[in-house]
């Protein structure tokens, strides 16, 4: 299947420091992609780079064969690239109903459609449509966080570290609601995921960053039990 994503030797960082270097990853059009790591390897920083939140230092990155150089991040938004940050960022004092709408807004006609696909995916979101998004549980704001994402009708889902901090039943649940969506689905997602366990059920490739460079490379199920994964991730 064509590649819906290209990264071609690509560097990036903050001002003089230079996080990643040299990275080249193809992805899939409907395939999901694991990017796993120690902490501080670069990997969220790749997803804030292809949302057009930090500028490429070197390199290149390709959306359906067109440089994204100099997309802003909005105009990445709506051309179906969404990105879903670590740390379940939801607006606090809107409820769930209102978060989930705004992340409909490039596709007004279809928010009603998506809106029922979501709650589909997440039905305890069905159940707290009025109550105020800071009243949820860390689980159920993650499943907000990736819903009002998936308003959005993307066609690359990006989410960082989706099960950080979520007790295992919790994770159990999420697991769940994400082959879900990959099986119904024609998206293409990129999970950063430290959770090996959500990595192998999920993802049929996986790259391995460190100190900003692609170390190996392959399917997730022949990655997880290497012994290049167990040098770095133990």
């Amino acid at each position: 299947m064509a590649d819906v994503l290209r990264i071609d030797n690509l560097s990036a960082g903050y001002g003089h420091a230079t996080v990643l270097r040299g990275v080249t990853i193809a992805i899939e059009a409907q395939s999901t992609v694991a990017i796993v790591g120690p902490n501080g390897a670069g990997k969220s920083t790749l997803l804030k780079v292809i949302s057009g939140l930090v500028r490429p230092m070197a390199g290149e990155v390709r959306f359906r064969d067109e440089d994204m150089a100099r997309w802003s991040s909005d105009r990445v938004v709506a051309s179906g690239i969404v990105h879903v940050p670590e740390g379940r960022q939801v607006f606090p004092g809107l409820s769930v109903a209102e978060n989930l709408w705004l992340g409909g807004y490039s596709h007004p006609e279809r928010r009603q459609e998506i809106l029922e696909d979501v709650l589909t995916l997440f039905p305890r979101l069905r159940e707290r449509l009025s109550q105020a998004a800071d009243s949820l549980s860390g689980g159920e704001q993650q499943m907000l966080a990736i819903g009002r994402g998936l308003m959005a009708a993307p066609a690359v889902l990006m989410l960082d570290e989706p099960t950080l901090g979520l007790a295992p039943v919790i994770i159990d649940q999420m697991t769940e609601a994400l082959m879900a969506l990959r099986a119904r689905s024609n998206l293409s997602l990129i999970v950063v995921e430290q959770n090996l366990q959500l990595t192998r059920a999920l993802c049929d490739r996986a790259h391995i960053l460190v100190d900003g460079r692609i170390a190996a490379s392959g399917a997730t199920e022949e990655l997880v039990g290497s012994d290049v994964m167990k040098i770095y991730l133990g």
